[in-house]
């Protein structure tokens, strides 16, 4: 029988299946009934820099700065107090790790946060610095650098795992890699999603464009794990995005994931998918001889290619220059 336990980050789970941070996630019954489906651990949903700080502002204008001051700690303080009940709930009525989720873009009163996440129980944190950078004053490699001294910091203060989440706009993502695993990061998850914004036409608005993820999402993040786990092996990896099913989840084990982050698929098809993604991969372990996650993880990462990489550029011009109208 195959063993589907993992570890990741230093937390064990009972497989490799993470619920990411989503409104799945908003409350300890619904990460409990996400639990009793199998999933193996869950992001909370996240608490947002920008978010806290546009209430804030809408509550300033009394002229004085004092008060100013002062709505804007009440603000802060009444959305960090929410949060650190929700962690602890979650704890008293769920078995599997709570990983506790900051949705940040400056390094700031952040890390601050952190230490409370971690009194209130979480088994860990995950750091999601999420943003554009579009002026046109920007300094090339300042956005990679908020994202170390944001980790360094954080590691000063918490002694639980620190998880780093990144988005897929870096020239180089190997490179802040190797620096997030320098400065202490326990794992990366490879990807988060930007907001995707639409226009209407008809009535010349701006909307959402696809919310949820879509399955050739997927291929993005096998290739940036397989590249990763192999250029950067001692560090663990989850892939975000595009899994919407067993075989998508074998996919990033093979490429080099400890565990994989889901959302979009269970909102699509129930919490009941998580099971029969479960099935698929231990029928799949079971077919192939696998006993363990851990016996076929990044077997098929950029270092088991060989010389030939199917993960760059190269294979792409193997394949033109053999192809043959």
């Amino acid at each position: 029988m195959a063993q589907l336990k993992t570890t990741f980050a230093g937390l064990t789970l009972k497989n490799p299946i993470i619920i990411s941070s989503s409104g799945l996630t908003n409350s300890a019954e619904r990460i409990k009934k996400l639990e009793e489906a199998g999933a193996g651990a869950a992001v909370l949903k996240s608490v947002f820099e920008e978010q806290i700080n546009m209430q804030a502002g809408t509550m300033h204008g009394y002229g004085a700065p004092e008060a100013d001051d002062y709505l804007n700690a009440y603000v802060r303080s009444h959305a960090l107090n929410e949060y650190i009940s929700l962690i602890e709930e979650a704890k008293k009525t769920c078995t599997i790790p709570v990983i506790a989720s900051i949705n940040c873009y400056s390094d700031n009163e952040w890390v601050d946060f952190a230490k409370l996440m971690e009194k209130a129980g979480a088994d860990a944190l995950e750091i999601n610095i999420l943003a554009l950078q579009t002026e046109k004053e920007y300094i090339p490699g300042s956005f990679e650098q908020r994202h170390i001294d944001i980790l360094r910091h954080v590691k000063k203060e918490v002694r639980i795992p620190v998880i780093m989440k990144l988005g897929s706009n870096f020239t180089n993502p190997i490179t802040l890699i190797e620096q997030l695993y320098a400065n202490g990061a326990d794992a990366v998850v490879l990807f988060n999603r930007f907001y995707q914004t639409d226009i209407d036409i008809e009535n010349l608005t701006f909307c959402n464009a696809h919310v949820l993820s879509e399955e050739s999402e997927l291929a993005d993040r096998l290739r940036w794990t397989a590249i990763a786990s192999a250029s950067v092996p001692k560090l663990d990896y989850a892939v975000s995005g595009g899994i919407h099913n067993g075989k998508g989840l074998i996919k990033a084990i093979l490429a080099g994931a400890c565990a994989s982050e889901i959302c979009s698929t269970v909102y699509q098809n129930g919490a009941e998918i998580i099971g029969t993604m479960l099935d698929e991969l231990a029928q799949w372990m079971d077919a192939k001889g696998f006993k363990s996650i851990e016996s076929f993880r990044a077997k098929m990462n950029a270092e088991a290619a060989g010389d030939i990489n199917p993960f760059e550029r190269t294979q792409f011009m193997k394949y033109y220059s053999e192809h043959k109208e």
